[in-house]
């Protein structure tokens, strides 16, 4: 029989619609990257998210491999030429969680900018702050992003409402403005943004985008916002930032290490710090991570993997 290997957490749709398909389906979210090279040459698909690395090593042992569905956006954990070098075709399901993303990162700019979080922890405390604690409207602001792909767009649709002006730049997209929404230069939000927002893929381009010439060159001390990739942003640059006031605060889905239990001495430190500020939010990487994300991610991925019509 045909078989499947799923590497991480899906929604039960998913495996009950390969099975349906006349697969046999591996389902085995804790798999190991020694453990899944080891059963790879009997799988004729696989379903990953972003545990495993799915490099060179392990596509020349995929004898049978076909395709390669991944559950969410963001591809830069499987070498992509290779595989299709090999016949593999490879999809992943960004629409599954673009509005996902989208409502989460409005959610933490409207927390960062009411301080909110910050305001109820220190009521905990016995602390009663309201002076302290006034917020900053977002209506009527200059909203940068970059990275103008399914997330970007979800999230300026969702900032319609709010009368802002959307500089939106895409280094491979163009002919999108429209209303509210201006196509915009690095230089030209780093110059006007209230708010900068990063919806971009990780790739060599974007590994550090926001590093401390990235800070040094905001005018408006904007708030910033990143949902994408923890790579694509310099915790020490973020540090230097509120330290010197470059931006306002920051609010962050995804940082350079997530595996907080592998730290080393210095990003330790550099947690620790950025765990103290009033004017920072972590979240643990759970934008897109919705429970409707879920099924959306599993239902997208696979209408293109058979090619069927929504």
């Amino acid at each position: 029989m045909r078989k499947v290997i799923i590497t991480g957490k899906s929604h039960n749709y998913l495996p009950e619609q390969l099975s349906a398909r006349g697969y046999e389906v591996i389902n085995n979210p804790a798999i190991t990257y020694d453990e899944l090279l080891k059963i790879i040459p009997e799988a004729e698909g696989l379903i990953v998210t972003t545990r495993i690395k799915i490099d060179k090593a392990m596509l020349e042992q995929a004898a049978r491999l076909k395709w390669i569905g991944r559950l969410g956006s963001g591809m830069e954990l499987i070498d992509v030429p290779y595989a299709e070098s090999k016949g593999i075709k490879c999809v992943s399901s960004p629409e599954g969680n673009r509005l996902a993303v989208a409502e989460h990162t409005l959610g933490l700019l409207l927390n960062l900018m009411n301080r909110i979080d910050l305001s109820f922890r220190e009521i905990k405390d016995g602390k009663w702050q309201r002076e302290q604690n006034r917020g900053t409207e977002l209506t009527g602001k200059t909203v940068g992003i970059i990275g103008f792909g399914n997330t970007g767009s979800a999230f300026a649709k969702l900032l319609k409402s709010f009368d802002v002006t959307i500089l939106a730049y895409d280094k491979y997209k163009f002919g999108f403005a429209s209303g509210y929404i201006k196509e915009a230069s690095p230089e030209q939000i780093a110059r006007y943004a209230d708010v900068i927002s990063l919806h971009v893929p990780l790739t060599d381009e974007t590994f550090h985008l926001a590093n401390t010439t990235f800070f040094n060159s905001l005018q408006n001390r904007p708030f910033f916002l990143n949902t994408s990739r923890g790579k694509v942003v310099s915790n020490a640059a973020v540090i230097d930032a509120i330290r010197d006031k470059k931006i306002a605060g920051a609010a962050l889905d995804v940082l350079e290490n997530e595996k907080l239990d592998s730290y080393s001495a210095d990003e330790k430190q550099q947690l620790e710090w950025i765990l103290q500020q009033s004017n920072i939010i972590i979240t643990p990487h759970i934008a897109g991570y919705s429970h409707e994300a879920t099924y959306k991610m599993a239902k997208v991925l696979t209408d293109k993997l058979f090619e069927e019509k929504k």
